[in-house]
């Protein structure tokens, strides 16, 4: 069995859909390579955001439920996904989030990388961590962010937890993962180093209060494997192992399963292919709303239902 090589996306909550759009894409320079709905709940969006064309482990999406109440940070979630960037970028970033009035915590070093934290609107942590030799993404030239301060793809996510023992035995036996350092509470594992995403750190936070879902949560993170053999392969020995994984559905751009890790995070296996171009061409991605094919008879009701989004225009960054 092939091991994991890093991440394929990373689900997460918004309130505000036209807020979470200009953050993502305006501010942050991730282009909105897919404007859907929630195949299971129709009547909300569903947002992709990632490099230029939608490279696995570059990918962000959230649901934008508006009554949604805020989350809770806490244990048995992923709290944090952090972005690769360019080194010496920091200060940039910095003064760009202050200018969007967004809160940033100093840079501090972690596995011998800076580290800049804030929060987005929603309140979930994001990190922008400066890497040196940079993993390839398709940047985004009609962006507002000069490709020597761009976001690169995804470094890593972050799982807050009671006991990270059992999570570690997935990751290393189940999953291809090495453990490769401790820092303090930080527990690190790597897959693929040439692949986006290809870090989980697990923070060990016994007795710690609990994760509260809701609007800044990251819903799940997904894991990529190359095609559809590959997954079915993941399917049969991790329900071996005694996880409940779901059946394979089809999310259109992807196939995925779920099964939830022993500390309550939600986790997918998301095949590469067909990707986020089978239904429109590079140049116009994000600006159409599509729909799975069983829903699109509902359309008018759809888009009736959902909030009027306007893709605002860009102001180019200077460097």
């Amino acid at each position: 069995m092939n091991p994991i090589r890093g991440l394929h996306h990373v689900t997460a909550v918004a309130r505000d859909p036209q807020r979470n759009v200009d953050f993502y894409r305006n501010v942050l320079g991730q282009r909105l390579v897919k404007r859907t709905v929630n195949f299971d709940s129709p009547d909300t969006y569903h947002f992709y955001f990632a490099d230029a064309t939608g490279n696995p482990g570059s990918v962000l999406t959230f649901f934008a439920w508006p009554n949604m109440r805020r989350g809770v940070r806490g244990n048995g979630e992923t709290n944090v996904v952090a972005y690769n960037v360019p080194i010496g970028s920091l200060p940039f970033w910095q003064a760009r989030l202050k200018q969007a009035e967004i809160t940033t915590t100093p840079i501090q070093a972690r596995f011998g990388q800076n580290v800049l934290a804030f929060s987005d609107p929603d309140g979930m942590g994001v990190e922008l961590v400066e890497v040196e030799n940079l993993p390839t993404v398709q940047h985004w030239e009609e962006g507002p962010i000069p490709q020597a301060h761009a976001l690169r793809g995804f470094h890593s996510v972050t799982l807050w937890l009671d006991e990270v023992e059992p999570t570690s035995a997935l990751l290393t036996q189940e999953m291809g993962y090495r453990f490769t350092g401790v820092e303090e509470n930080r527990h690190r594992f790597q897959g693929d180093v040439n692949a986006l995403g290809h870090i989980v750190d697990l923070v060990h936070r016994p007795g710690k209060i609990q994760a509260g879902f809701g609007a800044g949560s990251i819903h799940h993170i997904a894991f990529r494997v190359a095609n559809d053999e590959e997954q079915l392969t993941y399917q049969s020995t991790l329900n071996e192992a005694g996880f409940r994984v779901s059946p394979v559905m089809d999310r259109s751009y992807f196939h995925s399963i779920y099964f939830r890790e022993q500390g309550g995070v939600l986790f997918e296996i998301a095949t590469d292919t067909p990707g986020f171009l089978i239904d429109e061409p590079k140049e116009s991605l994000g600006e159409a709303l599509k729909l799975p094919a069983w829903v699109e008879p509902q359309r008018a009701e759809i888009e009736a239902s959902l909030l009027p989004l306007t893709l605002n225009p860009i102001e180019k960054a200077s460097l």
